[in-house]
């Protein structure tokens, strides 16, 4: 029986032998070419606004495309049902629904029906798909948030990286979650949480050295978005952020501003913002739960849900549904899934890793793995490191997780990456220049491969 190769395997092997025998037999051919290549697209990438439009633009003319080969998606998970019923919700005008008062022949996943009929999740999502059904279908708020996650995560690199190493960032973003991620082809979210992931560690620095309230503004909203598409993530990406932020308040830094001057310009602006925002977000706990401190998602877990979040958690005695699919999904499938054990841990553990892989990364990235231990070691980098460790963690101890729960810290797996791509190629082999040659393999294997 013949040993069967995953495709992504086989490319890997041979775009990788590829480039290194071009690298060992023909190097200055190669790094010609290549130099070539970099200087038009370095002269492209310092024009640092017009790219961000480019960043915008680019993934969604590219996914309408290929509307003949990838239709418009069609929702199937109950998750999704629950964010459009939310979408077509605030489409009306709405925050909540009325309780049918034939409520229990249609109870459904996901979805709270006492004190009102509403999704349980927090709504940015909900706002995206809103303003794509005032366009003419939900799905236009999914492409065009993609758009806006591509161009924040441009603006984003800018602030950490030159600008050619910025903009290969994007593009790469652009290519692994813009045409045929489940990102794009779904209703689950994950661009906006991306989005708002990037504006924040894109604006803390440019606050940090320019003490603009534009910066500041820029931060808030981050902040607000996260809040309102992915708290709990949302949380372990800003408690770092809010260290720096103190860092700088106390003047611990190379920031020249006064006092007074960053009290002004940016925490005012900040507070207002996230004051606004806090303001928000009780106002709508209060309309859909009729308590400002309880989310409507806390209160659907205590209506439905037996088991817990987190990796420690026991489940609690089963609940009586009023229909079979809920008895099989609480009572079954999600008690069986997860029993408490060190082989469940591990099982769960194993899925994560498996299924974030798939999303984040592509079979080239393993090409890149000369470079990640300087990408980690570099001094300007470790605040991302440390988010991201921070954020895996938080991630790795719930019971359940989906690679967009991880959203937040998008820009900051980009990042590392490219910063290990900058290594990689200045790594020569008798003098053959074989880490350019791993670095271009990495790039052309995931241009090739963008599902």
């Amino acid at each position: 029986m013949m040993l069967h190769v995953p495709d992504g395997l086989a490319a890997l092997v041979g775009v990788t032998l590829a480039f290194t025998l071009l690298a060992v037999f023909a190097p200055r051919k190669f790094e010609n070419v290549l130099r070539k290549i970099l200087r038009g697209f370095a002269r492209l990438a310092a024009r640092r606004v017009l790219c961000i439009w480019l960043l915008f633009f680019a993934p969604i003319l590219v996914r309408i495309a290929v509307l003949p080969l990838l239709p418009v998606p069609v929702p199937g998970i109950h998750d999704e049902f629950s964010y459009l019923l939310m979408g077509d919700t605030f489409a009306h005008g709405r925050l909540a629904n009325p309780t049918h008062p034939m409520w229990i022949s249609f109870e459904s996943f996901h979805i709270n029906w006492f004190p009102t009929y509403s999704s349980k999740y927090p709504p940015g999502q909900g706002a995206v798909l809103a303003l794509g059904e005032f366009a003419g279908r939900p799905w236009i708020g999914v492409v065009l948030s993609i758009g806006a996650m591509c161009a924040a995560t441009l603006w984003m690199l800018q602030a950490w990286l030159p600008p050619r190493w910025a903009m290969l960032g994007a593009l790469l973003v652009a290519l692994k979650f813009g045409i045929a991620c489940y990102w794009m082809n779904s209703y689950w979210g994950g661009a906006l949480a991306a989005t708002g992931g990037a504006l924040v560690l894109g604006a803390m620095p440019r606050v940090a050295r320019h003490t603009r309230a534009r910066d500041a503004l820029l931060l808030g909203l981050g902040l607000a978005i996260l809040a309102n598409t992915r708290p709990y993530e949302g949380l372990l990406l800003s408690i770092p952020i809010a260290g720096w932020f103190v860092w700088w308040l106390a003047g611990k830094t190379k920031s020249r501003a006064a006092l007074r001057t960053r009290m002004i310009s940016v925490v005012t602006p900040l507070a207002g913002v996230l004051l606004l925002t806090l303001a928000f977000m009780g106002y709508y706990n209060k309309r859909l739960t009729g308590n400002v401190f309880l989310s409507p998602y806390v209160l659907n877990e205590r209506t439905y849900t037996t088991m817990g979040l987190f990796l420690w958690d026991h489940p609690k005695p089963p609940l009586q549904y009023h229909n079979e699919q809920f008895e099989d999904f609480y009572n079954g499938w999600e008690r069986e899934d997860y029993q408490n054990t060190w082989a469940d841990v591990r099982k769960v553990s194993a899925e994560k890793l498996t299924r974030s892989g798939s999303v984040y990364l592509w079979w080239g990235a393993l090409l890149l793995l000369p470079g990640i231990p300087f990408a980690v070691c570099d001094r300007k980098l470790r605040l991302p490191f440390i988010i991201l460790l921070l954020s895996s963690a938080g991630v790795f101890a719930l019971i359940w997780s989906f690679p967009h729960y991880a959203a937040p810290v998008t820009a900051v797996i980009f990042l590392l990456l490219v910063q290990a791509i900058r290594h990689l190629r200045i790594m020569r082999i008798a003098k053959r220049p074989i880490g350019l040659a791993l670095s271009a393999a990495a790039i052309l294997l995931l241009a090739t491969d963008v599902t």
